[in-house]
């Protein structure tokens, strides 16, 4: 409920704090005191049209804050803290909650769940059409739940059918696809993830036989005898020979035995090279069929590569995603024969329970509006009807609820109404007959154009209605303001030559002198104030049953 209201430089009022409580709320006052600007406060709080003017001559702009508690919503230690701040020269009007700026729409969907403002012009809930439907619903016992239940599995198995491929020929496409190109994958034997790279330096090699050769044949003159004749004499020795005579010369002499194993070992590996070297001279001869060879191979590599992933071992790692998709397809026809056979017997539970929720409805249309024409006749609206209207076909998703406030007059959406009183009083008869609504409700207008018996029936309304929610009622007549559990007076004074207003709770004696005010117009009044006991008397009698 809201608990405190602070308005700061907003028309009339420089800075005033209003402490609220349970029940109902009655705030009163002279025409013109600014009762129902701090109905418009409210407003602001509710993402209401910000308007430049409202703000105190003087000041740089208005601040509307409110704070709410037992919300029971998982606030921080049960309170949520709004404020609206509007600028005095028309700049973008600035939203808080719990003290973060926020945009002035979050603002008003967090607010709109609390408060519910009833008079000319108000942004109330129950003129949303699907709370309209939310509300027939509860009354009805109409459960939705099930049907909510039943099309979160249809989503469900949809997603799964398109995820299976629901149609068949491009389920069809997929397995073709999926096929050729295991075929492809498997049809070029790869097994050796460094195959490429050992292809790349065979082919560099049958290029250029030729100049491997020859380079071959330099490097083994050097290292064997130049003219193959082995002479002694070391002039023309190879580099093999050389190491032998070198290491040989150091035998016997233990101190240098080391050196001598290591040119014996360099003799060693020099005579390995000279072998390999041979064996190119002698077997790396031209072979261009294996050249091409090579190349087609290399060639086939790159447009694997190309069109499954990088490296062999990105080609491989593609065809055993594939053969698992592909498994996936084969086997999604006899899925998806089990998904169409659990869809049909789905879609026919569906549209029976959208018959069955539809009759739910239409049975309980009637029921609401009698029991709202009910409520509006002991509301001084005799002659008002209010009708539910609904599809004629189906689950009746489209839910209106109209007013004819006058006899002769043809029903309107709620929100085209004109009357801001007819419109309070019928939204009263609503919150009566409905049991879901925002946790504080605030009346303006409830009582126009009404009096006597009708004054104290909507007094009475107001007081049941108190027993379930926080009531704020702005009201003229006292036979209402009697009914409240606490009485706010809104009074106006001057000072330093500006006008300004006050709230000021009224108990005990000072609440029988305003409602003496009220009355009469004379607050001294000893008659009216007997009146004004009797009115309090009366109503804590007949609020003593509604509690």
């Amino acid at each position: 409920m809201l608990v405190e209201l602070r308005v700061r430089d907003l028309g009339v009022f420089d800075d005033v704090t209003v402490e609220l409580g349970p029940g109902m709320t009655a705030l009163t006052g002279e025409t013109g005191a600014g009762k129902t600007l701090l109905v418009e406060a409210l407003g602001l709080l509710l993402g209401g049209r910000a308007d430049p003017v409202v703000v105190r001559r003087g000041a740089e702009e208005a601040l509307v804050e409110g704070r709410f508690e037992d919300l029971g919503i998982g606030a921080d230690e049960g309170q949520v803290m709004l404020a609206r701040a509007v600028s005095a020269t028309g700049g973008r009007s600035r939203a808080w909650k719990d003290g973060r700026m926020v945009l002035v729409s979050m603002l008003g969907e967090t607010a709109m769940a609390l408060v519910d403002l009833y008079g000319q012009h108000s942004q109330q809930s129950l003129f949303d059409a699907s709370a309209q439907r939310r509300a027939l619903d509860t009354f009805g016992d109409v459960d939705t739940r099930p049907l909510q239940q039943m099309l979160s599995e249809r989503r469900r198995i949809t997603s799964e059918i398109e995820a299976l491929g629901g149609d068949e020929r491009v389920r069809a496409r997929q397995v073709d696809l999926l096929q050729h190109q295991i075929q492809e994958i498997d049809g070029a034997g790869l097994a050796d993830p460094d195959e490429d790279r050992q292809l790349t330096g065979e082919e560099e090699r049958l290029a250029d036989s030729a100049r491997y050769r020859e380079m071959a044949a330099a490097a083994l003159g050097e290292l064997e005898d130049a003219d193959g004749t082995g002479g002694t004499d070391g002039a023309d020795a190879g580099a093999v020979d050389r190491l032998g005579r070198a290491g040989a010369a150091l035998t016997g002499r233990p101190a240098l035995a080391g050196l001598a194993e290591r040119l014996r070992a360099l003799q060693s590996e020099a005579a390995d090279v000279a072998s390999e070297l041979r064996t190119v001279l002698d077997g790396w001869d031209d072979d261009p069929e294996r050249l091409a060879e090579v190349r087609a191979r290399r060639q086939l590599l790159r447009e694997l590569q190309r069109k499954y992933g990088e490296g062999v071992e990105g080609v491989l790692s593609f065809a055993e995603q594939a053969r698992a998709e592909l498994a996936d397809l084969q086997s999604a026809g006899a899925r998806l024969a089990g998904h169409a056979q659990a869809m049909g017997a789905l879609e026919s539970a569906i549209a029976e329970e959208r018959g069955a929720i539809g009759t739910a409805r239409r049975r309980a249309a009637p029921a609401l509006a009698g029991a709202v024409q009910q409520r509006l006749r002991a509301l001084a609206m005799a002659g008002a009807r209010l009708e539910v209207q609904l599809d004629e076909e189906g689950p009746a998703d489209r839910v209106v609820f109209l007013l004819g406030a006058n006899p002769g007059e043809p029903p309107l959406p709620l929100s085209k109404v004109a009357s801001g009183g007819e419109l309070a009083r019928a939204m009263l008869a609503l919150r009566l007959v409905l049991t879901e609504a925002p946790p504080t409700m605030v009346f303006d207008e409830v009582d126009a154009g009404v009096g006597g018996g009708a004054a104290v029936s909507v007094g009475e309304a107001l007081a049941e209605l108190a027993g379930r929610h926080q009531v704020l009622v702005v009201t003229h007549l006292p036979q209402v303001a009697a009914f409240a559990d606490r009485q706010l007076a809104v009074r106006k004074d001057e000072r330093r030559g500006r006008t300004r207003a006050t709230v000021a709770v009224v108990e005990g004696e000072d609440r029988v002198v305003e409602l003496a005010r009220m009355l009469s117009g004379r607050p001294d009044s000893e008659r009216a104030k007997r009146h004004a006991e009797e009115l309090l008397q009366g109503a804590a009698g007949a609020g003593t049953l509604h509690r």
